[in-house]
């Protein structure tokens, strides 16, 4: 387990990361009043709100289609489409089945092993140095190196930089930063924040600066060592 849930402080402060994870990961700054409901985020990607991940069949054909790019990967080790497929499928099977504990919202240790070889695969493909990096699969390194995930935020500014390059926003930027803060990249998360206040609503830039100076004090996502 990622967090020892034992304590009733404890337990609001692993609550407080999963609704910082929500901003984080969501479709839009759901908690500044900005933009829909939150979707496609953290929860239904590991399989939160999925029971599961699918059941046995998904798990199956997430194995087949594992092998399949592993194969790829091995043939052509410069295959970035082989090596995106692999890091996706990887990630995919870390919230399926026994992987992910429903109950208590965090990895077991065949999903961290997942997670694990979805960055070994990442790390591949960034080794190629792709003009246009695929922002859909480092959005889903970016949960991957989250709190929850391998708690990797160095790994995690370098994956959240392509999503905010690829799709300039106030939520993108917001998450650049809070990991940036959390790598102890002070600077580089004092522009990300700047760039989340300037691209957000006017009426909102007060919250957002809220949050962005939030994450500084914090430095980056809240403890898990909460009273």
């Amino acid at each position: 387990m990622l967090f020892d849930l034992r304590g009733r402080g404890r337990r609001r402060t692993v609550q407080a990361i999963y609704l910082t994870l929500a901003v984080l990961m969501g479709g839009g700054l759901v908690l500044f009043g900005i933009g829909g409901s939150v979707s496609g985020g953290l929860f239904d990607a590991v399989g939160l709100t999925g029971g599961g991940g699918g059941g046995s069949s998904a798990n199956e054909q997430l194995v087949k289609q594992e092998k399949a790019a592993l194969r790829r990967a091995r043939a052509n080790p410069r295959d970035p489409a082989a090596l995106i497929t692999l890091t996706r499928v990887r990630y995919q099977q870390a919230g399926q089945g026994d992987n992910f504990d429903q109950d208590t919202g965090t990895f077991k240790s065949g999903g961290r092993k997942e997670l694990a070889q979805a960055a070994q695969s990442w790390s591949s493909y960034l080794a190629l140095e792709p003009k246009n990096p695929d922002p859909n699969v480092a959005t889903l390194m970016v949960q991957a190196f989250s709190p929850v995930g391998l708690n990797r935020p160095k790994d995690g500014v370098t994956a959240a930089e392509i999503v905010a390059d690829a799709r300039p926003s106030a939520q993108t930027y917001y998450q650049l930063a809070v990991f940036a803060y959390a790598a102890k990249q002070t600077r580089k998360g004092d522009l990300a924040g700047r760039k989340a206040v300037e691209l957000a609503p006017s009426a909102q830039r007060a919250a957002v600066k809220s949050q962005v100076d939030a994450a500084k004090t914090q430095g980056g996502f809240p403890s898990a060592t909460g009273q």
